[in-house]
């Protein structure tokens, strides 16, 4: 029995192809697995890391900020703050100046981690990043910056 072609078959294996909602996912999920492995050893997975080392960089930040930065919902960004803070790796204290403010602090254990972080993390963003000519990493890199940022703007105007 001969099993008819439907319509969206087309359009289905053209979204599959050119799609870079799925390629970046699945690219995502790979160096993703990839870091959670070299992490596993420390307790955390790679999401947390980069949450650790945001608050790394920068004094105290409100949820809001880290949020921002991070490009998530402050919601989700404080259902990923609860199991650090359990472990004690960071605290979430109130604004001096402004009480209803919440403010992200690393703690000393968190720095602690951080330092034993960075060799594993080298090894894991190591692997990914000599697959390809530092060129096209930097290339790379940018894309996914631009894409990134172009979250917040209308995608698909054009202007004149």
């Amino acid at each position: 029995m001969m099993r008819k072609t439907r319509p969206i078959a087309k359009a289905a294996a053209l979204i599959m192809k050119e799609c870079l909602c799925q390629r970046v996912q699945k690219a995502g999920r790979a160096i993703g697995r990839r870091f959670d492995e070299e992490l596993r050893p420390l307790g955390v997975n790679n999401w947390q890391l980069v949450l650790l080392f945001s608050l790394g960089q920068q004094e105290s930040p409100t949820i809001h900020g880290l949020a921002d930065q991070l490009g998530m919902d402050r919601t989700t960004l404080t259902k990923n703050l609860k199991p650090l803070e359990r472990r004690g790796l960071v605290e979430t204290r109130r604004d001096d100046a402004d009480a209803r403010i919440r403010r992200i602090v690393l703690t000393e254990a968190g720095y602690a981690l951080l330092d034993d972080a960075v060799p594993r993390w080298q090894s894991a963003n190591n692997a990914f990043a000599s697959k390809l000519p530092a060129e096209e990493l930097a290339t790379v890199r940018a894309a996914l910056e631009i894409l990134a940022e172009a979250q917040g703007e209308k995608l698909g105007s054009k202007s004149g």
